[in-house]
């Protein structure tokens, strides 16, 4: 499994996290504040290999708008977890 860093980074209000599977997972992506608390999961299904994207529009489970900051976004595979920092710039 690849992660790729989110383009645009930093963003407002919408950005794109790529990542490549070289075989088909279970995945979930999880985005965190720096507080470590989850603002909201975007994937978590089975996943076929191949290249995919997940689109963050900046909000959090509850379809709030979320505030300017670094934010994490950490992709969990059954024997792998990758994580990274992302800016939102308002």
């Amino acid at each position: 499994m690849v992660v790729f860093q989110n383009y645009p980074n930093p963003f407002n209000p919408v950005t794109s996290i790529k990542y490549d599977l070289a075989e088909t997972s279970q995945v979930r992506m999880d985005i965190y504040n720096v507080r470590g608390q989850l603002v909201k999961t975007l994937l978590n299904q089975e996943m076929l290999a191949g290249t995919h994207s997940v689109i963050w529009d900046g909000k959090d489970g509850q379809g709030r708008s979320v505030s300017s900051g670094v934010y994490l976004y950490r992709m969990t595979m059954p024997n792998k977890v990758l994580t990274n920092k992302m800016l939102l710039l308002k």
